[in-house]
Formats: C-alpha cells, structure tokens, sequence
C-alpha cells in the first residue's frame, strides 16, 4: 500500500485539519487545504472519503506541539483519553468515547487498540511510546471490530513509521530543557544495494524528577527511557516490497508512587508539592519491551495486492506500588509481570473500478504471567499480614474477517463487512495469606537478610480455560453530495474478550473460577466529511449513539478481618452519546485557525454491585463531558526562503471521574495553555524551536486510588516545563 509524506515548505504550515493534523502546501495564489492520506480501513485512502471519524497527526505536528509520547495527543483528538497509569511511567491508560480499561494487571485486556505498523500491542505496559521516527500517527473513534478485531471496542491508535526510499538521510535530533530534560535522537537509513534499504533510529530521553521522595531524596516523576529500532527493507521488483524491523525500549525511570491527599487521616504531615511522596518503599522500577516483523507486500495485479505481518514482541516489568503513600508498610505492592505475543495476519486488498474489498485472516497466541504481594496487616492489627497473587493466562485467538465497499450509483456507496473470531483462554490463579512481611518469592529479591513471611494458609488455586466466540458486523453507506462534502451512516460493533481475574479471591467469592464474559458495544455513527471555501476551510463531523453491554467491573475492597477481595463481574450496562467536530481554516497564506470538539453524554443503565442495581450512583471513568482545542498557527517567511512559524494551542477538559465512583481523587475542569516557536532553515535542512507546556502551570490529576478512604492518593500531570528543540537533516 502506499504511504503519503508530508514535509513543511516554504509558505506552507503544518495544520490541525478536520481529523488530520497534517502539513499543508500553500501558494501565494491559492492556499487550500492538502489532501490527507490514512490508512484508517487498512487501505490508503484519502481521510476526506473515509466514513470512519480519524484523527492523523504528521511528524511535523508532533514536533510542533512538543508531542514526546502518545499521552500528549489526546488534546488533538476529540474524546480521547490517554495517559499514563496510576503508579506507573510507561503503561498507558487509554479511553476514547467512554470506553477503555484502567486495570493494567495481566489478564485483563484494553478497550482501546494500540498498533505500531499494523502489529497488534495485547498488553498496556510499555505502550507510552516516545515519540521516534514516525511518519504519523492516527487515531481512530468508534468501534473497530471488523477490521482491527477485538479490544477495539472504544477506538484504535496506529503508530506508523516512515518507509525508506530515494536518497540516503541522517538527522539528529536533540531537547534542552526544564528538570534537566535532555533528549538525544538518531535517525536514518542508506540504500546499501540496489533496491535494499537499512534504517534506524535510537534515542535517549532523561529527565529529573518534578517531585522527590521526602525519605529518601529520589526523584518522583523523572524519566530514564533508551530506545532503539533497526530496519531492513527490500524491493527486489516494483511490485513485491519486505521489512524486517526490530525494536527495544527500557525505561529505568523511577517507581512513581503517589501524593498523599488525607495525610491527616494516618497521622502524617501534609507534603509541599504532589508530586513529592514519603513512600517506604525502596524498590527499584525497570520496563522492557521489544519486538521484531516481518512484512510483505506483494502486488499481484493492478487490482489485487497480498499483504503477510508475522510478529512477536515481549515484554518485562519490575516495579513498585505503594498504595498509602506513607513511612509504613500498610499497603505495600512489589510485583512483576513477563508477557509474549505471536500475531500472524494475512491480508488480500481488491480494488475494482466501482468496488474494493479488504480481507483477512489473523492469529494471536500470547500469554502474560506475573505476581505481586499485597502487604497488608499492619494496617489491621501490626501483625504484619501479607496476600501473595500469582497466576498466568494464556491467549489464543483466531479470526477471519472482510470489508466491502460497493459504489452502487455515482454518488452512494454501500459498505458491508464482518468478523468472526474465536478466542480461548487457559488461566492459572493463585492467592495465599503469609504471616509477616513479603512472602518467599518477594522477600530476598530486595533485602537479602530479610526473613520470609510464613504461610497461613490458601484462598485460591485453580486451573480453568474456556472459549468464546463473537462475530462483529459493520454496515455503513454514504453519499457524495458534490466534490467538496460526503455523509455517511454506518453501524458498526466491537467487543473486548472475557477472561479470569487474577486478583480472584475464591474464598469469598467461589464464583471467580468460572472467569468473567466479553463485553460489547455496538455504535450508530453519522457524520459529515466537507472542504468548503475553495478548500480554504475543512469541517468534518460526527454524531454517534452506543449500546455498551456486559461491562467487566472490577470491584476491590479492604477486609475488615484483614486483606482484599477482587471479583470481576459483568455488572454493567451503558448508553453513550455524543457529537465530535474538526475544523481547519486557512484564514490567510500565513494564518490557519484550528478547532476540535468534543461532546459526550453517557449513563449506566444497570451496574450490579454487591446484588444492588447503583446505576444512579456510578458515572463513566476517564470520560469528561466536554473536550475542546483551538490553535493557531502562523508562518512568518523571509527573504532568505527560511520561515519561522508559531503555535499556540488552548485544550479544555471538563470535570473528570477517575474511577466510575464519585470520588475526592476526581479531577475538576482544567485548561492548559501550550506555545511553541520553531525556525525552519531555507533548505529546510535544521530546524530550532522552543516548546512551552502548561504555561499557567496548571495542577491537574490524571490517576489516583481510594480505598474506602482509608488510602486516597493522587497522580498528577506535569507541570510547567520549556525546551529548546533542534534538528538537523544531513
């Protein structure tokens, strides 16, 4: 398939378009908008004729606006929630039209579909990606279970990176910046024999913490990232193209632990800043993951290519969570987790002259393991209480699948497509209660000296596998009004895959063997795609409704006998509705005007909790009621043919829910304020900038725990932060 490349020329601007934050070619004659191409149905398509709503975001956008990870794009999209995890830098919480999963633990799947090049992400650690070489990155709203499978039920993020072609390039990179940030890049790729291209990129991304633990002086909040990617692309003829990439990250960043918000309530003195702690814990953090492709695209006829991804990525997380916050060890949580994924998808892509077919057959086996304890009792009696969790689940999951566009008049197109997939699931749980600190599998990993905690007895131990199978239809149809505006209608479903609860507490709840159901939606969308104005102005659209059925809730509490109970239950059911607007304007040459909005309504129909319908009670997590954005962009040329362009961007969220409970953790509405001024060279050879981020140095939280009120910590945002960028193109 081919790829579009956008680059920023002179008297040109890199925009937020309707859906596509991409640059645009501008002339002194006529300044319209530049056609943006996406990959959103698994085709190139121009965005304009995609009946999907799709966010695209260019390299040159990311720069622009200072984006280092994919948590910094949800102020682009509308709707969308991404963010880093409570307790966590690089495992990504990710929501988008109310629905995701907040839970990162092993076993439980994400609501929200994270790619990189068409490689499915199954696990959320590690799914912060900086930002490294990228050619773009899409965002997808809605459900997206025909194409993209299952665990796509809220929407879909690509991460896409650049193809090597023409002529060899070496660019370097580097940020100067608030808490000691200094951030090194390396990217390029030569052509070492006719037709055989190799490419890589590594980067190096630090920064001190903006906080600090008061016991011991660590950083809080700081960033120790190394990433690298190395490709090797061939194309021995015009119509058969393969790469072979492979990629490593390593985050050493400190364990974030949280700011304790009722430190009166434990009898600890309140901290000066949130991102500082007092926590005990003296634990270490480290994240690894990597992966390697195999891609390969064979054009079989001027209508028919035949596309093969054969993958496998792991992942290993050693951390720790100090839910208390505090100088005592009252609820305490070293863990680790390991996970593994082979994915092979074989794809055949029809184009005709008034219908084109996209199909295909995947496969998934993964598996993830991991374990934690859960010190506890000296918040009981000072005993001195440990519960030990440990379990694995193994995945495996086949699918078929077919989208059909039918262009049946000049102006009206019918879609049709279907899923069909099979998902089976064996898990291994384990819980057991110690008598002490840390059990036998935790206690010499960090102190050598120290004596393991004695076994009191078992709560759950069992085997059990089970198979679920779900077909996904999409049914859409729209209609080109006139060469500047098409509408469209479309039906479309999604599910996210059931499975068992490692945290499952079968003493309590005998139940938690049998595992928990897949939980579904299916969505209405209308929308409208328009250039108006000479496509001097872009205005997309989009109005959807949503059935959201079988919701997996997670429901922890403390025992007051000592210890925690988990159960996960298909307790909920949820009505979402809401409208999504993307607009450009080209006011001037040099002056472009940019709005995204987002409104969303949504209400529980039934949750259960303890035999109790509280739906009246509960609201949608992660999911403020309104998002917006306005940015302008100005380009200033000079006579030289070197141009420098400036960006302010205004992003609102309004009241946000941090878990679907009312909570004293939640977050009120927030506005942040970003500007950055880059200097583009004539030749466009290097470029120099300077990124300011929440300029009115907003405190907002993105994350936190409460637990009955007994621990209520929070997660912040960052603060107040400039750098300076450079970039250098050899």
């Amino acid at each position: 398939m081919s790829s579009h490349k956008f680059h920023v020329r002179p008297l040109a601007l890199t925009i937020a378009v309707a859906g596509g934050f991409l640059s645009t070619s501008l002339s002194a004659e006529e300044f319209a908008l530049e056609e943006i191409v996406v990959t959103a149905q698994k085709r190139a398509q121009s965005m304009q004729e995609v009946p999907v709503a799709v966010t695209a975001i260019s390299e040159d956008q990311l720069m622009q606006n200072g984006i280092s990870d994919l948590t910094d794009i949800q102020k682009l999209s509308p709707n969308t929630t991404l963010q880093q995890s409570r307790g966590t830098n690089s495992t990504l919480t990710a929501f988008i039209r109310g629905i995701g999963q907040q839970d990162p633990l092993w076993g439980f799947e994400p609501g929200v579909g994270i790619y990189v090049d068409d490689v499915y992400i199954g696990r959320p650690q590690g799914a912060v990606m900086d930002i490294l070489d990228v050619e773009r990155v899409e965002v997808l709203r809605g459900p997206q279970g025909t194409l993209y499978g299952k665990n796509t039920i809220g929407g879909a993020v690509k991460y896409v990176t650049k193809k090597m072609a023409g002529e060899n390039r070496l660019t370097m990179s580097g940020a100067l910046g608030s808490y000691n940030q200094q951030d090194v890049k390396v990217a390029g790729s030569a052509e070492i024999a006719d037709g055989v291209y190799f490419g890589g990129a590594i980067a190096s991304f630090q920064r001190d913490g903006y906080g600090e633990n008061v016991l011991t002086g660590k950083d809080q909040y700081d960033k120790d990232v190394l990433s690298g990617r190395v490709a090797l692309e061939i194309e021995p003829t015009e119509k058969l193209w393969i790469r072979l990439a492979a990629d490593q990250t390593v985050d050493k960043s400190s364990p974030k632990h949280g700011y304790r918000m009722n430190p009166d309530l434990m009898g600890v003195a309140p901290l000066d800043s949130v991102y500082d702690t007092e926590s005990n814990m003296l634990h270490e953090n480290r994240v690894e993951s990597s992966g390697a492709s195999l891609t390969a695209e064979w054009q079989m006829s001027e209508s028919v290519i035949l596309k093969s991804t054969t993958a496998y990525r792991e992942g290993e997380t050693e951390t720790a969570i100090d839910f208390d916050s505090v100088n005592r060890p009252d609820f305490d949580v070293p863990a680790f987790y390991k996970d593994d994924q082979t994915t092979q998808e074989f794809q055949l892509i029809w184009e005709g002259d008034n219908a084109n077919l996209v199909s295909g057959l995947y496969y998934y086996a993964g598996s993830a393991e991991g374990a934690f304890d859960a010190v506890l009792g000296y918040l009981f009696a000072g005993a001195g209480l440990t519960q030990q969790v440990a379990g694995s689940v193994d995945t495996t999951s086949l699918s078929a699948y077919a989208h059909y566009d039918w262009q049946f008049a000049s102006d009206w197109t019918l879609s049709l497509g279907g899923r069909y997939t099979q998902d089976k699931k064996e898990a291994d749980v384990y819980k057991a209660n110690f008598l002490g600190k840390y059990s036998p599998l935790f206690a010499g990993k960090y102190n050598p000296d120290q004596s393991p905690a004695v076994f009191l007895s078992t709560l759950t131990d069992y085997e059990n596998d089970d198979t679920w199978s779900e077909f996904t239809p999409h049914i859409g149809i729209d209609y080109t009004i006139n060469e500047n505006a098409m509408v469209y209608l479309t039906y479309s479903t999604g599910f996210k895959s059931g499975g068992f609860d490692m945290r499952g507490d079968a003493s309590t709840l005998p139940s938690t063997v049998e595992g928990f159901d897949p939980e579904t939606v299916a969505s209405f969308e209308a929308g409208i795609k328009s250039e108006l104005f000479n496509n001097r102005l872009r205005l997309n659209a989009a109005a959807f409704y949503a059935d959201y059925t079988d919701m997996q809730v997670t429901v922890q509490t403390l025992n007051p006998g000592g210890g925690f109970s988990s159960a996960v239950l298909n307790a909920g059911e949820a009505k979402i509705q809401g409208f999504e607007l993307e607009g450009s304007l080209a006011i001037t040459e040099n002056l472009r005007a940019n709005l995204t909005l987002g409104v969303i309504d949504t209400e529980f129909v039934e949750f259960i909790s303890g035999g109790v319908d509280v739906s009246d009670d509960v609201d949608m997590q992660n999911t403020p009621d309104t998002t917006a954005m306005f940015q302008l962009n100005y380009s200033l040329p000079m006579s030289s043919g070197a141009r420098f362009v400036i960006n302010p961007t205004v992003a609102y969220r309004s009241d946000t829910q941090i878990f679907e409970r009312p909570s004293v953790i939640d977050q009120e509405a927030y506005t942040l304020v970003d500007i950055s001024a880059t200097y583009y060279s004539a030749d466009d050879a290097w470029t120099v900038g300077l990124i300011g981020k929440n300029l009115t140095d907003e405190e907002y939280r993105i994350a936190g725990y409460n637990f009955g009120g007994a621990f209520v910590t929070g997660f912040y945002g960052a603060p107040r932060t400039l750098a300076v960028v450079a970039n250098y193109n050899f």
